[in-house]
């Protein structure tokens, strides 16, 4: 069977191949073409089964039209949101996405660099994992183009996409302080990733800030690798003692799950025993008896952006650094016993 060309559909449409080779780049725009016309000629190449040349493209332009995608853990509804959202904006500039999920193992992140490089991929957007500065490094000394989404890491000079984590939990723990909480607890990953540090400290300044309690005792941290076990101790150690807290703020949605799964099991009522606050959403959260208070991070503008800074990477081979700070927005619900 005759593979359809460019040229079978500017022949069924009545216009040159140049036309058509706009149109389905999607650059109809800079070409001026009309709007009609460009639908005519899709609708063509739908109807002769047009399949484009990957191949041909890659060996006349020199890229792949590929991007690969680190996150930490794709079936983390965060995660999932931004790969999504990363993948329909490379799209739009006809580039594919390929996923890889690092659980937060530096060697894991290493094998997936390599494996997305020797795809070609044209660029990489990471979620960089705890102690994977050298892979960052050694990207840079191999100029292949990169951004950083979620984290990144303040002694390397390199395209990062973040939001303001010390200012949402300032804010968040702020908002528990207002709705009359006394004693309140946060549980976060231990580990020296960058987000997670700011986050702790906006919750430090918030209680130092109000003057209430801040003993180390309040602070919790678990493991990536043994959460359930972790957060059942990290959650007996602040609700079970003399002075239980009055109040939680989790550090990441995956923790406010877990943690609420096993504050069930305890018989504590939320908002009326215990305030609750986590930083991220997930529709299990809307699923809670209370309905828990979060911070909502963009992740439509950091993927946009993200995928924008890679692009002009790509194009420009340039060394400029982009480092893009995006505000986030404290959505309150029941679980804090206040609107």
């Amino acid at each position: 069977m005759k593979k359809v060309s460019l040229k079978d559909i500017a022949t069924a449409a009545g216009v040159s191949t140049a036309l058509v080779s706009y149109v389905l780049t999607n650059k109809e725009k800079e070409a001026r073409i009309g709007e009609e016309m460009a639908k005519k000629i899709r609708e063509i190449a739908r109807q002769l089964n047009y399949q484009p040349n990957h191949i041909a493209r890659s060996l006349k332009s020199g890229r792949s039209f590929t991007i690969g995608l680190i996150v930490a853990d794709i079936s983390n509804p965060f995660f999932g949101n931004i790969a999504r959202t990363i993948e329909d904006e490379a799209k739009k500039n006809n580039y594919t996405v390929i996923f890889g999920s690092s659980d937060e193992n530096v060697d894991k992140s290493q094998d997936l660099i390599h494996v997305l490089l020797n795809r070609q991929v044209d660029g990489l957007i990471i979620t960089p994992t705890e102690g994977s500065e050298q892979q960052l490094l050694q990207l840079q000394s191999q100029h292949v183009p990169f951004v950083l989404i979620d984290r990144y890491f303040p002694e390397i000079a390199a395209n990062h996409i973040t939001v303001n984590n010390q200012e949402a939990a300032f804010q968040a723990v702020s908002h528990l302080v207002k709705a009359g909480r006394k004693r309140i607890g946060m549980v976060a990953y231990k580990t020296t990733l960058q987000h997670i540090s700011e986050r702790i400290q906006g919750y430090q300044a918030a209680l130092q800030q109000h003057e209430l309690p801040a003993p180390a005792s309040l602070l919790k941290r678990a493991r990536y690798s043994h959460l359930k076990t972790d957060i059942e101790t990290a959650i007996d150690g602040l609700l079970k003692g003399k002075h239980p807290a009055d109040a939680l703020f989790f550090a990441t949605n995956s923790l406010a799950i877990e943690g609420l799964k096993y504050i069930n099991t305890l018989g504590i009522h939320i908002p009326n025993d215990l305030a609750v606050i986590t930083f991220d959403e997930a529709e299990a959260l809307d699923l809670f008896y209370a309905p828990v208070t979060f911070v909502k991070q963009p992740i439509l503008d950091m993927g946009k952006a993200a995928v924008r800074v890679l692009l002009d990477q790509i194009k420009d081979n340039t060394t400029a650094v982009s480092n893009i700070c995006i505000d986030t927005t404290l959505i309150v619900r029941k679980s804090c016993g206040s609107q």
